[in-house]
């Protein structure tokens, strides 16, 4: 399969619509939900990041840090979710973007409640 063909839903079962709105809101949770309050939270000196591998970027590159390890991740499920929709593995195209919708709506609503005190 050509990487263009493989960038797309071609000869899948699956809309584009479909995807760009379960993608859509992944990103506005995961992407920017969880993003933005974390950045909001950097200046607590109470606090501190509770995921290892996003506190070891945060502290080697900062907020580029942060946002450079929630893009690799968003890119990889992508990933998975396109290649899956090839295969015409149903769980395989749904989870990914769940999975981080689902994360990023309760790490954002975790973070309001702690920036709320």
């Amino acid at each position: 399969m050509s990487t263009s063909r493989w960038l797309t839903l071609d000869g899948t079962r699956f809309s584009e619509t479909e995807f760009t709105r379960l993608w859509l809101l992944a990103a506005v949770t995961y992407g920017v939900g969880d993003v933005v309050t974390t950045i909001a939270l950097f200046g607590s000196p109470r606090l501190q990041e509770a995921n290892v591998v996003l506190l070891t970027a945060i502290q080697a590159f900062g907020q580029v840090g942060l946002v450079g390890a929630k893009l690799t991740v968003f890119g990889l499920c992508i990933a998975v979710s396109l290649w899956s929709a090839h295969a015409g593995d149903r769980f395989g195209y749904y989870f990914p973007p769940t999975a981080l919708a689902v994360t990023g709506a309760f790490t954002t609503t975790f973070n309001l409640r702690l920036l709320i005190g």
